[in-house]
């Protein structure tokens, strides 16, 4: 594991070193945040033309032990507010934690009936069932906590295929790996999902609140262009995109 750590960051500061001084931001995004932010960063630069946004999507726990390790990141949007909250108290982060959205969770299937919402899973005809991995990613966690509120989780268990992310555990649903998969509704908006199959809306209730945040980290904390495009994300224009891909913003029903 600690090999496969120290080759990521040997390539991604490499990268970095490439790209810093052409005005580059380098951005740790959680995955179901990559579309909307992929939006917003084409936005920014196009009112911004002398800075360009490099993103890198992933897991947010994830992301969260490769910045704890030195990967050089200058901002880092989880799906998960409380590991931008340990980055600030472990003083690795240059600005306030901000909170930018809730997520919301869905059932999606690509060809079977969801309207049943998780209860569906207990038909035989879901073979499979991706969620994403619950050890680190907060979607996963969520999956797993509505599965339990609702009395599922013994019987649904021996179907669960884990994806590294919330990204990757809708590709096994579209791609036929399982049958359904419980996801980001961001995802299931998305141009590569939109329109396809259908999703059921999980109730938020039944799971911890996908609160989600963003930090500038230290190492871009004398840098302008972070903290401008820290600025940007809070605006009516973000807003508006933010909600595009349903997410339910902080202080709204």
């Amino acid at each position: 594991m600690k090999r496969i750590t120290h080759f990521f960051l040997i390539t991604l500061l490499g990268a970095y070193s490439h790209v810093a001084s052409a005005g580059n931001l380098l951005v740790a995004v959680a995955s179901d945040l990559q579309f909307a932010m992929a939006e917003m960063a084409a936005t920014f630069e196009k009112a911004n033309p002398g800075i360009h946004i490099e993103t890198v999507s992933g897991s947010s726990g994830k992301f969260y032990q490769q910045i704890a390790n030195g990967a050089p990141f200058d901002l880092y949007f989880s799906a998960d507010i409380e590991y931008p909250r340990k980055l600030r108290e472990n003083g690795l982060a240059a600005s306030e934690v901000k909170p930018y959205a809730f997520g919301r969770l869905v059932l999606w299937s690509a060809a079977l009936p969801v309207s049943a919402g998780l209860a569906a899973l207990t038909d035989d005809k879901f073979i499979k069932v991706a969620i994403a991995n619950p050890e680190h990613a907060p979607y996963g966690k969520a999956a797993k906590a509505s599965l339990t509120y609702y009395g599922l989780l013994d019987k649904v268990a021996p179907k669960l295929v884990f994806g590294e992310n919330v990204s990757q555990a809708a590709q096994f649903a579209q791609t036929g790996a399982a049958e359904g998969a419980i996801i980001a509704l961001s995802l299931v908006t998305a141009p590569t999902m939109k329109g396809k199959g259908q999703y059921f809306l999980i109730d938020e209730r039944s799971h911890p609140p996908l609160e989600q945040g963003y930090v500038v980290l230290k190492q871009a904390q004398a840098n302008p262009d972070a903290a401008k495009f820290s600025v940007y994300i809070a605006s009516a224009e973000a807003r508006v995109i933010f909600k595009k891909f349903g997410f339910r913003l902080p202080g709204e029903q």
